[in-house]
């Protein structure tokens, strides 16, 4: 027996571009609307919505570096209008819309709170759709990891995890990259007694072997593994992160 669709649902397709980040599309099978999340490139987003029949008629960013910024100025030649952090608009030609904390993105049916989140870029924000439990992080919480403190401070890190870790631990978390290995050898140092992260590690090791992709992952898993998240205070954020940027392993 074929399952119907669930018409309800948001569908959301992974698309590598570049070294090793991941663009969002997002789709509202109800009303046929899309949306790319942090399109670094392109051209492989836009082919990835052609191949499924979807027209990509909004793009959202999370900050203004290139590699998931690049792709705009195509995307809106495309048709796309580009949402992103007011805070950040003299970085970003390409917006159409600005955006800051407590302000709304709608993708037909479904609405997403902005949620402002300092420390990789000050103006970075991340897009949470509370009701679908999603949320599309950029490059502030990684699997097991979370943004390079760029141009802010451990405090500032250290709230967007606490901000983080409040959600559901059913939340879905779309990052920006795969870093995920990575991440995960610098946790088993961080925390050498974790089991979770030791068994989320063979998973991880297994998967990265065959090709595969690590994320999206959980607010669940993310308490459970991830040293940033689960650290304590903004100093002990601030220590790991300097570790973590040092590390070889």
């Amino acid at each position: 027996m074929v399952m119907a669709e669930d018409k309800t649902k948001l569908q959301i397709v992974r698309v590598p571009v570049l070294a090793d980040n991941y663009a969002w599309l997002i789709y509202d099978p109800q009303t046929e609307d899309a949306a790319a999340v942090d399109p670094g490139e392109a051209g492989p987003v836009l082919a990835a919505a052609k191949a499924r029949g979807w027209h990509v008629s909004q793009v959202w960013t999370t900050h203004w570096h290139a590699d998931h910024t690049g792709g705009n100025a195509e995307m809106k030649a495309a048709g796309a209008t580009v949402t992103g952090p007011r805070a950040e608009a003299a970085k970003i030609p390409t917006l159409d819309t600005l955006v800051r904390e407590g302000d709304v993105v709608r993708l037909g049916a479904h609405t997403a709170s902005v949620i402002a989140v300092p420390g990789h870029t000050q103006g970075h924000v991340a897009f949470w759709f509370k009701d679908d439990a999603i949320v599309f992080t950029g490059d502030t919480l990684f699997a097991m990891g979370c943004g390079r403190l760029f141009e802010g401070t451990p405090a500032d890190m250290f709230a967007n995890m606490q901000l983080y870790a409040a959600m559901p631990d059913e939340t879905v978390v779309y990052c920006g990259h795969e870093y995920t290995q990575g991440n995960g050898r610098y946790a088993l140092v961080a925390e050498p007694g974790n089991n979770a992260i030791a068994a989320r590690m063979a998973d991880v090791d297994a998967k990265r072997a065959a090709g595969e992709a690590t994320v999206p992952t959980t607010i669940g898993e993310e308490k459970a593994t991830n040293p940033f998240l689960r650290a304590t205070s903004a100093e002990q954020l601030g220590e790991r992160r300097a570790e973590k940027d040092a590390f070889k392993g």
